[in-house]
């Protein structure tokens, strides 16, 4: 599935095939044990996603909320995104990531997998932590910058 029109987490858990739907369970259940406070799980695009509420920060440049985080089970695989290793820190995550023995397949920030052996789940827990809200909104805002 590359998008769905579940309404919510759960419903779009259950309807994938056992096998993903225990994949994905997993991660998420990592994802929610580190979100820090502030964020929001909802659906976004189509997929799990993690955001900043409009009601904290409406000032995005297509109305929706600030997207931290997502996940989604892609035609050939699993993918997680992670928007606090877009920039100067994917180097870090990169390394970090590698020196567990996984395998790494990486976009800008998007991890593509198939099952949990390969997603080294400590380190998903800390780079979902590593951003608390107001950090997140303020790297945001000077990226953003960075770009005009």
């Amino acid at each position: 599935m590359a998008t769905s029109d579940a309404a919510t987490p759960e419903e779009y858990l259950a309807e994938l095939p056992e096998e993903r739907r225990a994949v994905l369970a997993e991660v998420r259940r990592t994802v929610l044990d580190n979100l820090p406070e502030g964020y929001e799980e909802g659906m976004d695009f189509g997929m799990i996603g993690y955001h900043v509420p409009l009601e904290r920060y409406p000032k995005t440049y297509n109305g929706r909320p600030l997207g931290y985080a997502g996940l989604a089970a892609q035609k050939n695989h699993n993918a997680l995104y992670l928007m606090g290793v877009y920039g100067p820190e994917q180097e870090e995550f990169r390394e970090e990531w590698l020196a567990t023995g996984k395998r790494l397949d990486m976009g800008k920030a998007c991890v593509r997998f198939k099952g949990l052996d390969g997603v080294p789940l400590d380190v998903v827990a800390r780079w979902v932590a590593r951003w608390p809200v107001d950090d997140f909104i303020a790297r945001h805002e000077a990226l953003r910058g960075a770009r005009r």
